[in-house]
């Protein structure tokens, strides 16, 4: 019984490779902990790292990225880029006001109300094209406002709490 705990001369060798083995491993790993220390440490090198300047696009592009503002980044750029989506004749009559993200809602305003209705009916082809130029998904819905009515002032024919023609229009 002595005999077979002790290890016979291939098992011997077996161990020994073992043991070479995950010596090694430890070394590399030692070796590896050094480089990066040189790496991400305050030596500079010749190879970019994250301290490196950046072209001012690429870390905007970057922020955009890991804050999660790809879509009202995407919608920024069409309100900049209004009329080149829709044309220059509803551009001219109708201009985006608002983007309510978490509706992904547009909202666009009309200079008359017979462009609002021209814009409802025209509603599904500018939320395609939308979604075209963002991203699908970007806008669900194009909520149209009719034109801001003017404020009017109380006169001697007006009823208290009145809000004159805005009373009766949607």
């Amino acid at each position: 019984m002595a005999e077979s705990s002790e290890l016979s001369g291939i098992d011997l060798a077996r161990v020994a490779l073992r043991a070479a083995k995950e010596q090694a491993r430890q070394r590399g790993e030692q070796v590896r902990e050094r480089r990066e220390a040189k790496r991400t440490g305050l030596r500079s090198g010749a190879r970019a790292d994250g301290r490196d300047p950046v072209p001012l696009g690429a870390a905007l592009n970057r922020l955009i990225t890991e804050r999660g503002w790809e879509a009202p980044a995407a919608v920024g750029g069409v309100m900049g880029r209004w009329s080149q989506i829709v044309g220059p004749d509803i551009a001219a009559h109708c201009e985006p006001k608002s983007y309510a993200e978490a509706e992904a809602v547009l909202t666009v305003q009309c200079d008359s109300t017979a462009w609002a209705t021209q814009l409802r009916l025209l509603a599904r082809q500018l939320v395609a094209r939308l979604n075209h130029e963002l991203g699908h998904g970007t806008v669900r819905v194009i909520k149209v406002l009719g034109p801001d009515a003017p404020v009017r002032g109380y006169g001697r024919l007006r009823a208290p709490g009145s809000k004159g023609p805005g009373d009766t229009w949607g």
